[in-house]
């Protein structure tokens, strides 16, 4: 019997489209509801279901962001809000997608590619992220570059705290904050990690984990153990970082 997650942060969607799916596809067993990406990305590796309909914008972690911490067999359906022309860059892509509101017919034909896609061995799921990261711009795209950010506004009570993004060792993904990390201090901020990705400098923020953005000024080693599993060591931080295998190969050359 196959298996299915369903991540979507507005409730009534996400039983509409469960009820779809029961009706559809009779056999698929819905195995958990998740409201947002952090919870999406615990269960996806928990429960290592055979699909994945992830909505694209979700607090904590986008859609793409889940996916790209997938590393079992789970294949991914994303779900979208993009208009049309979007879709169309989907279609040409071959990827596979569901249009919000949910339609009968769009969800049967996903449903009959996903069908065909379970008895082959697993896509380039690569490839698949590169062409959706090319398309989110289309929903609210800007002409011009935006200037990286240089603080972080931390409201505490009645303080609010302006941390130098330079002086930050690490952002990491916390339900529905994001975790700022400094030498002396720890911060709680409501800008989800992927916005925050779009807005760092590149050359020093690098992502090593789906739910943690590191500085890499402050990077003072790496370590592997038996199992070839890669450790990030943080000047002025106690403990060391696991690095996803999704982001691994950012690291090779340190």
């Amino acid at each position: 019997m196959p298996t299915a997650l369903i991540a979507d942060d507005e409730p009534p969607l996400a039983r509409a489209l469960a009820a779809e799916l029961a009706s559809l596809w009779p056999a698929l067993q819905i195995v958990h509801t998740a409201r947002h990406g952090l919870e999406a990305a615990e269960r996806i590796g928990a429960l290592q279901p055979d699909l994945a309909f992830l909505d694209i914008q979700m607090p904590g972690l986008t859609g793409l962001e889940v996916a790209q911490g997938i590393e079992g067999p789970t294949r991914v359906v994303f779900v979208t809000a993009y208009d049309e022309f979007a879709v169309e860059a989907f279609e040409r892509e071959a990827l596979d997608y569901v249009l919000k509101p949910v339609k009968t017919e769009r969800l049967q034909r996903t449903i009959e590619r996903v069908q065909r896609s379970l008895l082959q061995p697993a896509a380039d799921e690569g490839a698949l992220l590169a062409a959706l990261k090319r398309l989110v711009p289309v929903a609210g795209s800007s002409s011009a570059a935006p200037e990286h950010l240089r603080w972080v506004r931390a409201s505490q009570g009645e303080l609010t705290h302006q941390v130098p993004v330079d002086e930050v060792l690490f952002f990491r993904a916390d339900d529905k904050y994001t975790c700022v990390r400094t030498a002396s201090a720890e911060h709680l901020i409501r800008t989800p990690i992927a916005e925050l990705a779009s807005q760092l400098d590149p050359t020093v923020f690098v992502q090593m984990h789906r739910s943690t953005i590191i500085n890499l000024a402050h990077l003072a080693g790496t370590r592997r153990d038996e199992a070839s599993r890669l450790f990030l060591r943080i000047k002025g931080h106690a403990h060391e970082l696991p690095v996803s295998r999704a982001y691994v190969h950012l690291f090779k050359a340190m």
